[in-house]
C-alpha cells in the first residue's frame, strides 16, 4: 500500500518542485570577460600607485568607479551621491631601529623589520615602551562562557602581552575544540588587538608563525610598516599603546633567555586553566609619528528593483590596496592586481550584466575603501548604512578572483554558516561544478574580508571562488598556483596583471556564478538565514514585510 501511495504522490511532488524552481526567472545574461580584463588592467596599472586611500591614486580610483557606474546608468546609492565619506586617521610611524629586551641572561637587541614590527593606533607624536614587563598571555583570549581567561589575575597596566596567533584548536585532534583547525575569531589578530585594549595593556606583541598566521613574515613587514590607517573620531587614549609582531625565532630566543621551554609553554597555553606567565624580561622600543586625518570614500551604486525596490542584494569588493612601500627588486608600487583590482573589475562586469535587466529586488554595488587597513570601509558602512541593514537580504563579497583558468570547484569560505550555501550549491552544479569547503580554514579567511562586517551585523554573506581543483590539471596544480601567489606575490609589488598568463575564463566563471546567485535571490521572496550552528544571526526584527 505504501508503494502505491508513493507512486500516486510522486508526480504531484515533482510538479510542485518544478513549479517552485520555475518561479524565479533563470538568468540568461552572460558576463563579459573583456569587461573584466579592461577594468583589471586599468586599475592595477602604475597610474593608480597602488590605490592607497587618501592618496592621489586612491582619489583617481574613486573617480574611475563613479564614472563607470554613471556610464552604466546605475543610480547613485547614497542619496544623491555615488560616494560615502569614510573618515580615516593616517599614522606614519618611524619605528626605532632596535628593540631592547632586558632578560635574566642579559640584553637582547632585535632589529626593526627583520625581528619585530610595531605601530600605534593613537594619534600621538611619540609613544614608547620603556622597560615594560613582558607577560606571556597564551592566545590572548577571554570568554566567560567558555571559562577561558588568558589574562586571569593580571593588572596589565604598564605591561606588554606576548600572545600567540591563531587559537588553541589549531593543530589538535578534536574538531570541536575551538572548531579544530578552523580558525575562530579568537584566532585573528584583530580580536587580540581588541582584547589587549580591553585589558589596558601598554603593549602587545604577537608571535608570528607562518602556518598559524596564514601568511609569511614578509606580509607582516609590508603590511605593518609605513602609513597605517584607522577610522577617525575614535577615542583610543586608553587603548593598548604599541602593537605589533615578533618573529618566531626571536620568540623562541626570548623564552630561552627567560629560562623557559617554548614548546612546553605553548602546550600549556592550549589547555583550559592556563595562567599568564611572567617572562622575567622587560622591553623597550619607540615610535615617532606624524599623523593626519583624511576622508576616503566608499563608492555605491544601486539598480532599483522592479517590484521590491526597498529590499537589497548587496555586492561588495574593496577597491584599495597598500600603495607605495618597501622596494622589492626595484619596484615600490604595490599594484594589487589580484588583491583586489580583480574583484573590483569583476563586480563592474556583474553590474554591467544587471544593468541590462533589473530584477525584482534592488541591487547594490558597494566598492569599499581601507579593507587592507582592517576592513575599515565596510565597518563604517555597516555602522552608517546607505540603506537599512534589515532590508539588506544578503551580501555577496568578491576579494581576489581566480586568474588561473576554469575550475571544477566553487570553494565557499565559511561553508556551513548560512542558507547561502544552498544557492552556491545549486548554481555551482548548474555550471558543472561542485561546492567545496575552504581548504585552509586555519588561516581565518572568513574574518579577513569585508563580508565579515556584514556577518557581524546579522546579514547572511557569501564569499567564495574557484581555485582549488583545476578543470583539466587537477588539485595539485591549482594548489601550487595558490601557494606560489601567497609566497611570492601577496602584498608584494609583484602582484601585477599579466595579460599573457592570466586567464579570463576562470574570472568569468566566478563572475557568472555570483551574478546567477544574486539574480536568483533578487527575484525571489527568500530571506536567507544563518544556520543554528553559526555564531551569527539576524537581529530579532521582521524582515519579511
Amino acid at each position: 500500500m505504501k508503494i502505491k501511495y508513493l507512486i500516486l504522490i510522486l508526480p504531484v511532488l515533482i510538479f510542485i518542485n518544478c513549479k517552485q524552481e520555475s518561479a524565479n526567472p533563470k538568468p540568461d545574461i552572460k558576463i563579459n570577460g573583456e569587461t573584466i580584463k579592461k577594468h583589471l588592467e586599468q586599475l592595477s596599472s602604475d597610474k593608480y600607485t597602488g590605490r592607497m586611500p587618501c592618496t592621489e591614486g586612491g582619489a583617481m580610483t574613486v573617480d574611475y568607479l563613479v564614472d563607470q557606474l554613471q556610464n552604466l546608468k546605475i543610480s547613485a546609492g547614497n542619496g544623491d551621491s555615488y560616494t560615502q565619506d569614510v573618515p580615516l586617521l593616517t599614522i606614519d610611524g618611524e619605528i626605532s631601529d632596535k628593540m631592547n629586551i632586558s632578560s635574566p641572561k642579559g640584553v637582547l637587541v632585535w632589529d626593526k623589520g627583520k625581528d619585530f614590527v610595531i605601530h600605534t593606533q593613537r594619534n600621538t607624536e611619540n609613544i614608547a615602551l620603556d622597560n615594560s614587563e613582558l607577560v606571556f598571555c597564551g592566545y590572548g583570549i577571554v570568554d566567560e562562557e567558555l571559562g577561558w581567561n588568558d589574562y586571569a589575575g593580571l593588572d596589565m597596566k604598564g605591561k606588554t602581552a606576548v600572545v600567540l596567533i591563531n587559537d588553541p584548536g589549531y593543530g589538535g585532534d578534536d574538531p570541536d575544540y575551538f572548531k579544530g583547525d578552523i580558525m575562530t575569531y579568537y584566532g585573528r589578530w584583530t580580536y587580540k588587538y581588541e582584547e589587549a585594549d580591553r585589558q589596558g595593556a601598554a603593549g602587545l606583541l604577537l608571535i608570528h608563525e607562518t602556518s598559524m598566521a596564514g601568511y609569511p613574515w614578509f606580509v607582516v613587514q609590508s603590511s605593518w610598516q609605513g602609513p597605517q590607517q584607522g577610522l577617525s573620531g575614535l577615542d583610543r587614549s586608553t587603548d593598548c599603546g604599541i602593537k605589533g609582531w615578533m618573529s618566531l625565532k626571536k620568540a623562541q630566543e626570548l623564552f630561552e633567555e627567560s629560562g623557559l621551554d617554548f614548546t612546553t609553554e605553548i602546550k600549556k597555553a592550549r589547555q583550559p586553566g592556563f595562567k599568564p606567565l611572567p617572562l622575567k624580561s622587560k622591553v623597550s622600543a619607540s615610535l615617532s609619528n606624524t599623523y593626519k586625518e583624511c576622508t576616503s570614500k566608499n563608492v555605491i551604486g544601486i539598480i532599483p528593483g522592479s517590484k521590491y525596490p526597498d529590499e537589497y542584494i548587496t555586492y561588495t569588493a574593496h577597491w584599495d590596496h597598500i600603495g607605495i612601500g618597501k622596494v622589492v627588486e626595484g619596484d615600490s608600487i604595490y599594484n594589487g592586481a589580484l588583491d583586489n583590482a580583480s574583484g573590483v573589475a569583476t563586480l563592474l562586469a556583474i553590474a554591467e550584466a544587471y544593468a541590462q535587466s533589473p530584477p525584482e529586488r534592488s541591487t547594490m554595488f558597494l566598492f569599499v575603501t581601507a579593507e587592507e587597513q582592517g576592513l575599515l570601509g565596510s565597518e563604517y558602512y555597516v555602522k552608517s548604512p546607505a540603506v537599512p541593514l534589515d532590508k539588506t537580504v544578503c551580501n555577496l563579497n568578491l576579494d581576489g578572483v581566480n586568474p588561473n583558468g576554469l575550475m571544477k570547484d566553487f570553494t565557499v569560505t565559511g561553508l556551513g554558516h548560512s542558507e547561502m550555501d544552498a544557492y552556491a550549491k545549486r548554481h555551482a552544479e548548474a555550471q558543472g561544478r561542485y561546492v567545496m569547503s575552504e581548504q585552509e580554514p586555519e588561516k581565518g579567511y572568513f574574518f579577513r574580508s569585508d563580508h565579515f562586517n556584514f556577518a557581524k551585523s546579522g546579514v547572511p554573506a557569501l564569499y567564495g571562488d574557484g581555485g582549488y581543483d583545476h578543470m583539466t590539471k587537477g588539485k595539485e596544480y591549482a594548489k601550487a598556483l595558490r601557494d606560489s601567489f601567497i609566497t611570492n606575490n601577496y602584498h608584494a609589488p609583484s602582484d601585477e596583471f599579466d595579460a599573457e598568463s592570466w586567464q579570463m575564463d576562470g574570472a568569468v566563471q566566478d563572475a557568472q556564478i555570483y551574478y546567477n546567485i544574486g539574480f536568483d535571490i533578487a527575484n525571489s521572496r527568500d530571506w536567507p538565514e544563518w544556520n543554528k550552528s553559526s555564531e551569527f544571526k539576524r537581529p530579532t526584527i521582521n524582515t519579511k514585510n
